[in-house]
């Protein structure tokens, strides 16, 4: 019994177990004055959280817009079939490119400058997309499929930017909160994007709007007023999110001025001027991506691993529809509105297990081991979507219930869980002056899941 409420109960560091890593790559952790120098704030932990949600709102709108981008393809089967996996491959593969880059970029990287940007750059994008659903409604399914793809590759380059440079700038508070919040505002982007999708379909197209599949060809401007007003939603939320870093950022420079004032104050250097002192204590060290592997390498296999099992639920919640869409019954049944509550679901759950990782007994950060563990168990999962409605062709298992309340929901939690705690424990692993580097070195572990497992969802685009 003992060793039961051992482990759920928050281990108790030691002062030993805050030593650097010893050459042997021992696996203890280091800590940080940072956690008693930087105060909790629960508006900074809500301004995270609101980046959060920015950074994730382009990829799961561009996911949850399945239906409406679906009757600009109609006439198409091909694109109809891959378009989710080609949108999938085309943003992880440039946002992984991205994040190599920033990546290496670290002594002289602005994080702050590259959350703005991104921040730009998606209203751009979602502006851009928003004049598609009024203007050129005639194009060819070839046409809007590349422009598609364009505005997918440059929502990646955003989420590139957007995610090296909050994880780092989160983890430079010293607080691990601040990365939650961010892993939490992810989940309300992911909730937030289907429920709107949802809503519009059912509030503006017509009783019998329903997004095509091979066996059906409706017209592509269909749903267009609906799909107007989501992807108008991505634009304000960029600039709410705009406005909000700004009190952060300044923070920010406030702690930054302090810790340099106290580091000058305890060595101060005989000569050198004010100038030349914050300059030196303004540099930030290279740390090669070699050494945060040897200290993060378990964490980094378990939030990619996590993440490539995770890229195939989007392929078949695209294809899964209502046991109920038949003639007579609920317009939530139809398709435009079944796949994005399905989506939402997903992040529903999704959601709940970011979050439960705010309680230390739901916490497995201390365990890196047991995470990649668990991250690989996840494939277990992935089999119950047979037993679903697949195309419409029936289900072994008749029950929206089912499928919406336990495969989506139980694929959501598991996921927000194991990311969360990767994440999160990220910057406990690694010494004072690393937790930027680790910030943007886990955020490119999870890209790179997210790579691998876009292009291995090819392999289910056919099912």
């Amino acid at each position: 019994m003992d060793r039961i409420k051992a482990f759920f109960a928050p281990p108790k560091a030691t002062a030993e177990e805050y030593e650097p890593l010893a050459d042997d790559e021992s696996g203890t952790l280091e800590g940080s004055i940072y956690d008693e120098g930087v105060p909790f704030s629960w508006l900074e932990y809500s301004i995270f959280a609101l980046i959060g949600a920015a950074m994730l709102w382009a990829w799961n709108m561009f996911l949850a817009a399945a239906p409406y981008f679906q009757t600009r393809f109609a006439s198409d089967p091909w694109i109809i079939a891959n378009s989710q996996s080609a949108i999938m491959t085309t943003s992880t593969v440039i946002n992984l490119v991205a994040m190599l880059i920033l990546t290496n970029k670290q002594s002289s990287a602005n994080y702050p400058l590259r959350i703005n940007a991104a921040l730009l750059l998606n209203a751009a994008v979602f502006g851009l997309l928003t004049l598609s659903t009024v203007s050129f409604l005639d194009a060819s399914p070839c046409s809007y499929f590349v422009f598609l793809l364009l505005m997918v590759a440059a929502a990646a380059l955003a989420a590139g930017l957007m995610q090296n440079g909050a994880f780092s700038f989160a983890a430079s508070f010293g607080r691990p909160e601040y990365t939650q919040a961010i892993m939490a505002g992810q989940g309300v982007a992911g909730i937030l994007p289907p429920l709107t999708q949802m809503l519009s379909f059912l509030a503006f197209s017509g009783p019998s709007a329903k997004p095509p599949h091979p066996e059906s060809e409706p017209s592509s401007s269909e749903g267009a007023t609906a799909a107007f007003i989501y992807f108008l939603t991505a634009v304000l939320l960029s600039a709410v999110t705009l406005a909000a870093s700004v009190p952060l950022v300044r923070r920010h420079a406030a702690v930054q001025e302090l810790r340099r004032s106290l580091s000058q104050s305890s060595t101060p250097v005989e000569g050198a001027t004010h100038h030349e002192e914050a300059g030196a204590a303004a540099a930030r060290p290279y740390v090669p991506l070699t050494v945060l592997l040897g200290k993060l390498r378990w964490l980094a296999a378990a939030v990619a691993m996590c993440f490539v099992v995770t890229m195939f639920f989007p392929v078949f919640t695209a294809k899964i529809l209502s046991v109920n869409d038949r003639k007579g019954a609920s317009r939530v049944f139809l398709p435009g509105a079944f796949i994005p509550l399905a989506f939402f679901f997903w992040n529903l759950g999704d959601l709940a297990g970011r979050v439960s990782t705010m309680f230390p007994a739901l916490s497995l950060r201390h365990r890196p081991r047991w995470l990649f563990a668990f991250s690989l168990a996840r494939w277990v999962v992935l089999p119950l979507y047979g037993l679903c409605n697949l195309h419409g062709r029936g289900a072994v298992v008749e029950s929206d219930l089912f499928y919406l309340g336990v495969v989506q929901v139980l694929f959501g939690v598991t996921n927000g869980w194991l990311g969360s705690s990767a994440m999160m424990a990220a910057g406990e692993w690694v010494g004072e002056g690393e937790q930027e580097a680790a910030g943007g070195f886990m955020s490119l572990c999870l890209v790179g899941g997210l790579t691998v497992g876009s292009v291995l969802s090819f392999s289910a685009a056919g099912i």
